[in-house]
């Protein structure tokens, strides 16, 4: 398959912006790409905001982010806490986070949601960040869940297998209030990282996949 290569200012520091409902939504999306970015790069600078994170999440948060970007050359941690499921009705307040983003930062790409993501806290977060950050490259990752909403999408990223493995190591060994839902397993992350290889063609068999809606070339 022909691979187009993103040269995001190769000289200076690329400013990524990661953006999660809950505390390990950006891990699950995207954190096997931010992993090999980070490889490659070294002069990552990241923005990583949680919207739902209470006493316990954050922490974890705040723990999956130092292990992820170990190696980035600047990490910011923002958390919130909005209640969980609940996002709608707080839309105007999370729009003024969201503002107030805008301020702080520029940054080269973002990391959101899918915006056809059936959770209502992840299609806010997408939504808004379309409505907020209108002149960038944004990348929307996927989560599996209950609901059955994996789509089909147009970007892929693919992984060798060390990271795929760090990257469910991480998840595992930072988040262990989710251990006791079902479907936060290593199973799981695996599948969806091997279906997303076999549909690009990894040489690895692994990838991760976004929906990027808008690309200038």
């Amino acid at each position: 398959m022909q691979t187009i290569s993103l040269n995001l200012k190769s000289n200076a520091p690329t400013h990524i912006l990661c953006l999660g409902a809950h505390s390990d939504d950006i891990e699950i999306g995207c954190g096997g790409t931010i992993l090999r970015w980070l490889a490659e790069r070294k002069r990552l600078a990241v923005t990583w905001v949680i919207f739902s994170a209470d006493a316990v999440r954050r922490r974890e948060a705040e723990a999956g982010a130092a292990l992820l970007l170990a190696g980035a050359r600047t990490v910011r941690v923002i958390c919130h806490e909005y209640r969980d499921s609940f996002f709608p009705h707080f839309g105007k307040d999370i729009k003024e986070h969201f503002l107030s983003l805008q301020q702080i930062c520029n940054p080269d790409l973002i990391f959101t949601h899918y915006r056809d993501d059936l959770h209502q806290d992840h299609r806010l977060v997408s939504h808004l960040t379309w409505n907020v950050f209108r002149n960038h490259l944004i990348l929307e990752y996927e989560i599996p869940k209950y609901d059955g909403d994996l789509g089909s999408p147009n970007f892929f990223v693919p992984l060798d297998t060390a990271i795929c493995r760090r990257k469910i190591q991480f998840l595992l060994r930072s988040f262990p209030s989710q251990k006791r839902r079902d479907w936060f397993t290593r199973e799981t992350f695996l599948a969806l990282l091997r279906l997303r290889g076999m549909e690009c063609r990894s040489p690895s068999r692994y990838a991760e996949a976004f929906y990027c809606r808008k690309m200038v070339i």
